[in-house]
């Protein structure tokens, strides 16, 4: 039996990416956001996905 292939969603994306280090766990809402902030890092998956589609 082979894995399961799951279409990704941008959440597990995000999640993947929080769980290896590249992203912080929580938005500090400072006004110029960093690149490591998870809701930037949801919305570049996002747009990713849509360009990918």
């Amino acid at each position: 039996m082979g894995k399961k292939h799951r279409t990704r969603t941008p959440s597990d994306v995000v999640k993947k990416l929080i769980k290896k280090g590249k992203l912080k766990k929580k938005c500090c809402r400072s006004s110029p956001r960093c690149k490591r902030c998870p809701v930037l890092a949801l919305k570049r998956a996002h747009e990713k996905l849509r360009k990918a589609a």
